[in-house]
């Protein structure tokens, strides 16, 4: 080959890589300046995007807030329970009355009529408070029951009680009885049967607590009931009062005073 066609070849060579060059760098830079255009693509995206709104979202079923409810009474059934509440508040005032009337009224007991006219009432209307009230004694929680013997009404202990106030009012027999006692017992002894109006009368003092006593004691007892107004107990001696004081018959007891005609005392100590 000629010098003159190594020139040529080598000038060729020298082109083709300056081309080579050239190229790899073009393509290198377009690599470049495809990524710089994407992401100026992306930022300029973002900064034109705006951020979410957050919004309520509405249903139709939207719940809503709870609202206090005030049930309004008929008036005509409020009033009806406020005079219930008096009819009520009003008997039990009446019962405590009749309790208090009963209680008073001891051995003798309460009637009809006399509690109708006290406390001003029907006889009807008494006759259903008390009705009441045995129910309500009737109970093995109470110690004591109402009673009634027609149109009278008392209270008695029950049954329950009986050994109990014996043991509480018993005397051993060395033991003395009172004046008291001794007048009591001796007013039915002669007397018998008796009521303790009578007894109260003879002695000018009470005798229903005396009465009790000697009752519990087994001196004394109920013997029926008089037919005098009310129809109150009468009272009688016992056994154990003729054994207590070594009698064989009442007519052992020895004669009473008498009195001269001139005296004021004319009449017995025993007058009824």
């Amino acid at each position: 080959m000629s010098e003159k066609e190594n020139m040529i070849n080598d000038n060729a060579n020298v082109l083709d890589n300056d081309y080579d060059d050239e190229e790899t760098g073009r393509g290198t830079e377009d690599l470049s300046q495809m990524q710089d255009e994407e992401n100026a693509g992306e930022l300029a995206a973002m900064d034109g995007e705006k951020m979410p709104e957050v919004k309520a979202v509405e249903t139709a079923d939207a719940v809503e807030p709870k609202q206090s409810v005030q049930l309004s009474m008929d008036p005509s059934i409020q009033i009806d329970e406020e005079k219930n509440e008096a009819a009520q508040d009003h008997k039990k005032k009446n019962e405590a009355i009749l309790e208090g009337l009963l209680f008073l009224t001891g051995d003798d007991g309460l009637t009809l009529a006399q509690a109708a006219e006290t406390m001003d009432l029907k006889k009807s209307e008494v006759e259903e408070l008390l009705d009441e009230l045995q129910k309500y004694y009737v109970s093995d929680e109470r110690g004591f029951e109402i009673e009634r013997f027609g149109e009278t009404y008392r209270f008695l202990s029950k049954a329950c009680v009986h050994s109990y106030a014996k043991k509480l009012f018993q005397i051993n027999n060395e033991a003395k009885l009172s004046n008291a006692a001794m007048e009591t017992l001796a007013i039915i002894a002669y007397k018998q049967p008796i009521t303790r109006v009578e007894i109260e009368e003879i002695r000018g003092v009470g005798a229903d607590v005396m009465l009790h006593k000697l009752e519990a004691r087994g001196l004394i007892k109920e013997d029926g009931r008089s037919d005098a107004p009310g129809r109150p107990i009468l009272y009688s001696v016992t056994d154990e009062f003729m054994d207590a004081f070594k009698l064989m018959s009442l007519e052992e007891l020895p004669e009473l005073p008498k009195f001269g005609d001139g005296q004021e005392e004319s009449d017995d100590l025993f007058k009824q």
